[in-house]
């Protein structure tokens, strides 16, 4: 067992139901895992959570996705479509702290597991639901995915070039974006309800959670009055120079680097000029100011890109970060993988699976007293089905086993 991370009890007796599937719901109740809390996957007994990316009858041989989103659960199998089967999560319910669930709109409630009827089998419980579009949307009952959010809640919209058709980044913040503001609002609401004994419903929207993300563009907006452009790997605003990509050596398809000055800090152009060795564009009034700088940037940029060029990603981010302006090589996710900073900081962590091979992963990222919460292995489909209904149940083994020959579990 490593030094480099640490099992946490911030949550420890908080108990999770979760119907989450995908991404969404999982990076919730992933990040309620992290910290102690026991996070009950509920899954068909076929194929469970359709991250899993099971097939019938054949081996999974794609476990990696399910990995990066269920760290630190457990699993059960059910049978909710049986009578039996429906009581059975009915009676976790009645033992549970909080309830998420991110299926299609309606399917919660077909189940019979909708909010009124859960609040009265369980009155403190905190009832979250994440779903595409929010209620009273006019598109409340279409499904989405990550890029689908992306698309309606504008991120799309400011990313890719100027004067080009609109990109989507690259990372899932559609999916694992939205889970991180369910999970921060249910830790609120716990502690609120542990000094009312009061639940909450808890309710987010993809495309809305998109919005939060697009605070800087709103602001953008509000200072131009005009909707917010591409820009490139500029940042937004467009009011700012130099700042962005320039090419580093030998020239790779990730061979950047990334200088950003700030209109905030007159040094920072001072600094990186002299980097450079150009201390005579110090006082050359073509960049005097950031709005000469902005009306002349194509020139500053040529004037970096030359100097960058003769250097490795990894030197111009280490050259120009010593003199205190901000730069980041752009480093891809074998580079990063490879960075073993990351697994002497516990912030890359390797899982081991009593079924797969171990799998190097990214950890929580924030340390507490110097160390990220331990990672512990993404649960095999049914794996604590007689643990869980034997600890919150009482069942007996016996009864356990009853369950499954009937295929209740």
């Amino acid at each position: 067992m490593t030094d480099n991370s640490s099992a946490l009890d911030f949550l420890a007796g908080v108990r999770v139901v979760d119907f989450t599937q995908f991404e969404a719901g999982p990076s919730c109740t992933e990040a309620l895992a992290w910290f102690g809390a026991e996070v009950v996957k509920i899954e068909n007994p076929r194929t469970g959570d359709p991250g899993r990316r099971l097939r019938p009858g054949q081996p999974d041989d794609d476990p990696y996705y399910f990995h990066m989103f269920n760290a630190n659960k457990k699993s059960i199998t059910v049978n909710l479509k049986s009578p039996q089967g429906l009581d059975l999560v009915k009676d976790l319910l009645r033992k549970a702290d909080i309830c998420v669930e991110n299926m299609a709109p309606g399917t919660i409630e077909r189940l019979g597991l909708g909010y009124d009827v859960v609040k009265a089998l369980n009155p403190g419980i905190i009832y979250c639901q994440i779903k595409g579009f929010g209620e009273g949307s006019p598109h409340e009952h279409s499904l989405a995915f990550d890029m689908i959010a992306q698309a309606a809640g504008g991120t799309i919209s400011v990313t890719g070039e100027r004067d080009r058709p609109p990109v989507k980044p690259g990372l899932s913040l559609g999916d694992t974006g939205t889970g991180m503001t369910m999970a921060i609002s249910i830790l609120a609401a716990l502690r609120k309800r542990d000094k009312t004994g009061v639940g909450f419903r808890l309710q987010v929207a993809m495309q809305d959670a998109m919005l939060h993300y697009m605070r800087t563009n709103f602001a953008t907006q509000g200072r131009t009055g005009k909707p917010v452009q591409r820009n490139g790997a500029r940042p937004g605003g467009a009011n700012n120079a130099p700042a962005g990509l320039y090419p580093c050596a030998p020239g790779g398809s990730n061979d950047y680097v990334y200088i950003m000055t700030s209109r905030a800090n007159p040094e920072h152009w001072v600094r990186l000029c002299k980097v450079m060795g150009r201390e005579d564009l110090i006082d050359d009034p073509r960049y005097a100011t950031p709005n000469d700088r902005v009306r002349n940037e194509a020139e500053i940029d040529a004037i970096i890109a030359t100097w960058t060029r003769t250097r490795t990603k990894q030197e111009a981010m280490q050259q120009v970060g010593a003199v205190g302006v901000p730069a980041g090589a752009v480093f891809d996710t074998m580079e990063l993988q490879n960075d073993t900073s990351f697994d002497d900081r516990g912030i890359m962590q390797t899982m081991h699976h009593p079924k797969y091979e171990p799998f190097k992963m990214p950890a929580w990222p924030v340390r507490v007293d110097g160390k990220p919460p331990r990672l512990e292995a993404s649960p095999m489909l049914g794996q604590h089905t007689a643990d869980v209904l034997t600890d919150w149940l009482g069942l007996s083994p016996a009864e356990v086993d009853a369950l499954r020959g009937n295929g209740v579990v």
